[in-house]
């Protein structure tokens, strides 16, 4: 894909993609850290960058898990809502069929779409209520 939009395939670009795939959700600095033990002199900076480009071109997306960093995970994956614990930070998916009453009912009663592939509910696990957090 790169290469058909004039862009080359770097050694950092595939790093990068690579530590998204293998980390399923991950913030530009968990993905730094996994980079880095294969390439020691990847900067932040660059990570950032390549996430931007890789999402600009649909290879992965991004979504808001807590207040700081956005949280990277492949665009080829299914849609999916992240339900995250407050407690642990554990994220977990859910299908997105479950919201499709209510985007239905934003739909057509406020003209709204709802971007399922940024959804995030908060609230606490089960291992956490239970007094397990993992």
């Amino acid at each position: 894909m790169l290469r058909s939009r004039g862009l080359r395939l770097t050694a950092q670009r595939q790093l990068v993609l690579q530590a998204v795939l293998d980390l399923g959700h991950a913030t530009p600095e968990q993905v730094h850290t996994a980079v880095r033990e294969v390439a020691a002199g990847v900067n932040i900076t660059t990570i950032y960058r390549t996430l931007e480009l890789l999402e600009r071109l649909g290879l992965v997306t991004h979504t808001h898990l807590s207040h700081g960093s956005p949280t990277y995970h492949a665009a080829g994956e299914h849609q999916h809502i992240h339900l995250v614990c407050r407690e642990c930070g554990a994220v977990d998916e859910i299908d997105p069929e479950l919201m499709r009453p209510l985007a239905d009912q934003l739909a057509t009663g406020r003209g709204f779409r709802v971007d399922i592939g940024h959804v995030a509910l908060f609230g606490v696990c089960h291992n956490c209520e239970d007094g397990e957090p993992t």
